[in-house]
């Protein structure tokens, strides 16, 4: 295959993790408000999904060929939703975050006066930036990565993801209540399907 081929979705994934990067940082400085209640194991799971990454770019394939073992026209399309996805997972995360505003923090917590996000990206799913950081992790795969190295690194992420949903959404239920259990019932988790409700949404 042309190196191009290989080196430009490389090179364009990699000006999006410099972005996602660059999001978080913003956004941590602006992160204010006095935590009325937190929940410190929750950096279990961002050491998790973090994990996850580091799988899914470890595991790499031989440079200069293509994700699949087919013709490597194929990886014009490949590298097409790349773009598409990068930018996409981008938007979402910083949709998301700027929804968020002051109340978005690393650490799983309820802040005094905190309100119940429901608009923007919060429309379509309840964790949007954990949406948008799994596209960034099927981007990294898809440019340099391995399909298995995807594979493992996706179970990996759910799993860390799981668990930090489950602990936002403990404080979250015990904040807001019936509304936050309307607001479960009415937007999936993660991904837009009805299934993942059921997962996530187990009370503890």
């Amino acid at each position: 295959m042309p190196r191009w081929l290989y080196l430009l979705p490389l090179n364009f994934v990699g000006a999006g993790y410099l972005a996602f990067g660059a999001i978080f940082l913003f956004m941590r400085k602006r992160s204010r408000g006095k935590t009325r209640k937190a929940d410190r194991s929750s950096g279990i799971a961002i050491f998790i999904q973090a994990f996850a990454f580091a799988i899914a770019w470890m595991i790499a394939r031989k440079p200069f060929t293509p994700f699949l073992p087919v013709d490597w026209r194929a990886q014009y399309i490949v590298a097409a939703m790349i773009v598409v996805l990068v930018l996409a997972s981008l938007i979402f995360i910083a949709a998301a975050v700027r929804t968020l505003g002051q109340q978005w923090s690393l650490q799983a917590r309820v802040l005094e006066h905190h309100k119940l996000i429901q608009g923007g990206p919060y429309r379509i799913v309840r964790h949007p930036i954990y949406a948008g950081m799994f596209g960034m992790l099927v981007t990294g795969s898809l440019a340099y990565g391995h399909w298995i190295g995807l594979l493992i690194g996706s179970l990996v992420y759910c799993i860390g993801t799981i668990i930090r949903i489950r602990s936002e959404e403990k404080l979250l239920r015990e904040q807001f209540g019936s509304a936050y259990e309307e607001y479960a019932r009415k937007v999936p988790a993660f991904i837009p399907l009805g299934g993942t409700r059921a997962v996530v949404s187990k009370k503890f």
